[in-house]
């Protein structure tokens, strides 16, 4: 990394000094009457190799080529020596001054620079780690309510086999599916989070149409859930972005599920995409009974929440709600939510170009 760096610093010197040179034969041979052209132009190397190496030596190095090449170059006597001119140890002084000012702004600026970048990583880090602290609260929430669930009606249903009714079994064994098949969602959606780059929060994209990625996640929800109502209102035009199709599925399916099992409502849920410029907006609504106003401040940071009125009413929604933002935050979205009147509704953007980075 070093000998890198040198070996850059040395070129860019080079590069500066004789393109310097260039101009200032140009300027000598084309405006002969105005030789402090020729002065601007190694100030000017001087200023630029200064601001695009590192440290102070290459700004003092194109400092001293400078003075040598101007006193060699372009005073009489031509291509010779002559360290007895007037004024000269001013210019060289001149010079150098200018180096040492440039060199230390720039190292200054630089620096600032680098604590910026190092500040940003630890902000980084931190975001993470407290991503991390609460996807491992709501995972020990979130596993923990469906697996007593399943342990107690398996319990009640071998205990008292011999005395229940049929449809006490089938109620029992319901129950038994019902929490399964929601560890088997949560499970997916764990593993929809290994798909992203943990050290860059980045995933792989590719082109994918917008419908398809719809219709393929409602399809896949409607497996699990065949009761579920869903009005879908996609754009009338083909339209690709860039997405990892698997990863924003499963976004849509987290909050289409989450939509109909929250919202206690028996209207349809709605998922209605839009075309938006530069983005394309997601958006899920419902006609249920809204978010508890605290919960929204907190809803995608993964923390688990049991109001004590029905503990099942926000069963699941923190690790589900995280990962979506985890999962939209690395596409370079955004998601929200918000209530309205009769409802909730959530939206999510994606850019319909990858952003640079």
């Amino acid at each position: 990394m070093k000998k890198n760096s040198l070996l850059k610093n040395i070129l860019i010197t080079l590069i500066m000094t004789i393109a310097a040179t260039l101009a200032a034969f140009w300027f000598f041979r084309h405006v002969p009457e105005n030789p402090a052209n020729i002065a601007l132009v190694y100030i000017t190397a001087l200023v630029l190799t200064a601001r695009f190496t590192t440290g102070y030596v290459y700004g003092l190095l194109a400092s001293l080529v400078g003075v040598i090449c101007v006193n060699f170059l372009f005073t009489y006597p031509y291509f010779a020596l002559n360290f007895t001119l007037t004024g000269y140890p001013i210019t060289f002084l001149f010079m150098l001054i200018i180096s040492l000012s440039i060199s230390t702004m720039t190292s200054q600026i630089k620096r600032q620079g680098e604590i910026l970048v190092e500040r940003e990583k630890l902000l980084m880090e931190a975001e993470k780690e407290k991503m991390r602290a609460n996807l491992l609260r709501s995972i020990s929430h979130d596993l923990r309510t469906p697996l007593t669930g399943i342990i107690g009606n398996s319990s009640a249903y071998m205990d008292n086999c011999d005395i229940l009714n049929e449809r006490e079994k089938l109620d029992l064994v319901s129950h038994i599916h019902d929490d399964s098949n929601w560890l088997l969602n949560m499970v997916e959606n764990l593993l929809s989070v290994t798909r992203i780059n943990e050290s860059s929060m980045k995933i792989a994209t590719s082109l994918e149409s917008v419908e398809e990625v719809a219709a393929e996640a409602i399809r896949r929800l409607l497996k699990r859930m065949p009761e579920a109502a869903i009005h879908v209102q996609v754009p009338e035009e083909y339209l690709l972005i860039p997405m990892d199709a698997m990863l924003i599925e499963q976004v849509i399916i987290n909050l289409l599920e989450n939509a109909i099992i929250h919202s206690k409502s028996t209207l349809p849920v709605e998922l209605a995409v839009t075309d938006n410029g530069n983005h394309v907006t997601f958006q899920v609504t419902d006609y249920g009974i809204g978010i508890a106003p605290q919960r929204l401040k907190t809803i995608f940071d993964g923390s688990p929440y049991t109001p004590s009125s029905s503990s099942d009413v926000y069963k699941g929604m923190g690790i589900g709600l995280s990962i979506c933002k985890t999962i939209i935050t690395a596409h370079n979205g955004s998601i929200s939510a918000y209530n309205r009147e009769h409802g909730c509704v959530f939206t999510f953007t994606l850019p319909k170009e990858n952003a640079k980075t």
